[in-house]
């Protein structure tokens, strides 16, 4: 295991924090906005990249502080152009980070804790233990490097993000805030919170902090089943967070941010395809605003589910939309490099 550094992280510093400790040297304060402009808008990984600091500057910061950066370990490309990374972060964990290319826009799929407690039975991630939350520079930096993968493979801008990889965001709720407003700040990548998608598997309490807090980005639930007794089958959380409770938190986001909520649906051959699926799925449609991603299921080893039958899944979205439900049916993409929804494991065979 390599040794972590015992200098101060640099960018757990606020903006304030970091004026402070330049005064205390005896350096004018505005060198630690210059510090600041090339930690979070230019994204420098080192402190000799600062070129427009002095040396003797430089060498201060270097003996004080550190740059707790990620690096990309493995990067694996897909036949669909789909490009997974693995991130190896500063003490030596791996979270891994997806980029997923489409004609209309370029999507960051990023992790937010190293593993997942929420022991999900069909996710390879909810079969790894947690063993701590990201930082939100290292939530930021799996979107400056992705962002980059895109231009570099594709010439196109990362036109979107969705907290949608190993963890859960809502378990990570400070770092996972102060990530979107690094990324979403003029002083950072200056990205639209429109363009953010913040998805959790239903932890109610903390759906009602974001509306209070003023939330801006977009919310989506991981629902997978639309009665409380085949959720608690599959999603353990259920049991503290049932559907009534959920419910009445997405409709309190609603009315506070005006944002319809976004129910992904995982379709599982003969456990949630059927049409008294669909509508009890319904049922809870018509209780909050919202719409619904019906997503392709990718088999894992750990897990006997398989992907519901085509033309149920046709019947099922079918069914939604002609009473009014709006509905995408997302296929999978990355599949062959493990890179799809619920794949996440750190795999490397």
């Amino acid at each position: 295991m390599k040794a972590v550094s015992e200098k101060q992280d640099i960018r757990k510093l606020t903006k304030a924090q970091l004026k402070d400790k330049f005064v205390e040297m005896g350096e004018k304060p505005f060198r630690s906005k210059q510090v600041f402009e090339w930690l979070w808008k230019k994204s420098a990984t080192s402190f000799e990249e600062m070129t427009n600091l002095s040396k003797k500057t430089r060498e201060w910061l270097e003996d004080n502080f550190v740059i707790n950066g990620i690096a990309v370990d493995q990067a694996q490309v897909s036949s669909d152009r789909t490009i997974k990374s693995a991130f190896k972060l500063y003490d030596e964990h791996v979270v891994e980070g997806v980029l997923i290319p489409a004609d209309d826009r370029m999507t960051a799929c990023v992790s937010s804790q190293v593993g997942c407690s929420l022991s999900c039975s069909f996710c390879a991630t909810g079969y790894m233990d947690r063993k701590r939350n990201l930082d939100a520079a290292e939530i930021y930096d799996q979107v400056v490097t992705i962002a980059r993968q895109a231009e570099e493979n594709y010439g196109q801008p990362l036109s979107n993000i969705v907290y949608m990889g190993m963890g859960e965001p809502l378990l990570n709720y400070k770092n996972v805030w102060e990530s979107i407003e690094k990324i979403t700040s003029e002083e950072g990548l200056n990205m639209s919170p429109r363009r953010i998608t913040v998805s959790t598997a239903g932890v109610a309490k903390m759906i009602t902090k974001m509306a209070d807090d003023g939330a801006k980005f977009n919310l989506a639930l991981s629902l997978h089943a639309p009665t409380d007794e085949k959720r608690n089958r599959i999603m353990p959380i259920n049991e503290t967070n049932n559907l009534e409770v959920l419910v009445e938190a997405l409709n309190y986001w609603y009315a506070k941010t005006k944002s319809r909520v976004t129910f992904e649906y995982i379709v599982f051959n003969d456990f949630n395809d059927s049409i008294e699926d669909a509508k009890a799925l319904l049922k809870i449609c018509r209780k909050v605003p919202s719409k619904v991603n019906i997503i392709e299921y990718n088999p894992i080893k750990e897990a006997d589910f398989v992907n519901a039958k085509e033309d149920k899944l046709d019947k099922f979205a079918n069914y939604l939309e002609k009473n009014g439900v709006i509905v995408v049916v997302r296929r999978s993409r990355g599949k062959d490099i493990d890179a799809a929804c619920g794949q996440l494991a750190n795999r490397k065979d």
